[in-house]
């Protein structure tokens, strides 16, 4: 399947999803963070969508914070690994990011084509998996697929912000129920709330760090190798390597950090 750049449609779509209830079960709703469900037709392949409020952030804050890989790398103790692999357009990327499942769960990877849009007052960020013929799977690694993953941050005025995260993950393994649960109910809030600190030392960490440069904002400063849509396809779930991790038990897990109540 070809790759197309998502269009101001597909972001209305998005923003959409975001504020519907409509279908949405809530799995959990504790300390300023709300987690819903929908089941789609694959058992394997939820959605899942969450919700927090930034009292002292700003939605410009937000937004810098999710687009710098260089400050990712000091708060997301989740990912092993993130790189931009080149520039499409103005506002869309393609990358790789893995990160670390709990033991003895194998670890994740992508390979994305992002893109991101501020609409007025709402800022959006949105990927979904592509396949690069120079990076194929990982040995080490299970090739999973985003179907549609992405941010909408909302201003709710001159200190204070919405955040939205959303996410339809194939993760290529038959996971047992416990893992899907815990993610609902552990490791989403976690993130959440994480996203949310890392934010707040944000704008004292920039300062100290490249504070003008911002290419997600001022594109001549991308300095990415320029890639051809054409390079790309639409990373099919179907032609990955299927793993059977069911079998698992909760008791051999080791708990990472984002991974507490």
């Amino acid at each position: 399947m070809p790759v197309q750049i998502p269009d101001d449609s597909d972001f209305c779509s998005f923003r959409e999803q975001c504020l519907s209830t409509e279908g949405w079960t809530s799995r959990y709703s504790k300390g300023g963070v709300t987690v819903w469900g929908r089941e789609e037709d694959s058992s394997t392949v939820q959605k899942l969508k969450m919700r927090i409020v930034c009292k002292d952030v700003t939605a410009e804050t937000l937004y810098d914070v999710l687009h710098d890989t260089s400050y990712r790398k000091k708060w997301d103790t989740n990912m092993i690994d993130t790189y931009d692999i080149g520039r499409l357009t103005v506002n869309a990327d393609v990358g790789y990011y893995s990160w670390k499942c709990p033991s003895p769960l194998k670890n994740r990877d992508f390979v994305t084509m992002r893109s991101w849009l501020p609409l007025g007052n709402d800022y959006m960020i949105i990927n979904y998996s592509v396949k690069h013929s120079k990076y194929p799977p990982k040995k080490d690694y299970v090739r999973a697929v985003s179907l549609l993953t992405g941010y909408l941050i909302q201003s709710n005025g001159a200190t204070s912000s919405t955040l939205y995260y959303l996410t339809q993950v194939d993760p290529r393994g038959s996971l047992p129920k416990w893992v899907v649960n815990r993610v609902s109910q552990f490791v989403a809030p976690k993130a959440m709330r994480k996203i949310y600190k890392a934010s707040v030392k944000y704008p004292e960490w920039k300062r100290k760090h490249n504070p003008g440069l911002k290419p997600w904002i001022f594109p001549e400063q991308n300095t990415l190798p320029c890639i051809s849509v054409s390079e790309l396809t639409v990373q099919r779930a179907d032609s990955l390597e299927n793993i059977d991790e069911s079998g698992l038990s909760e008791e051999k897990t080791q708990q990472s950090d984002d991974e507490e109540p």
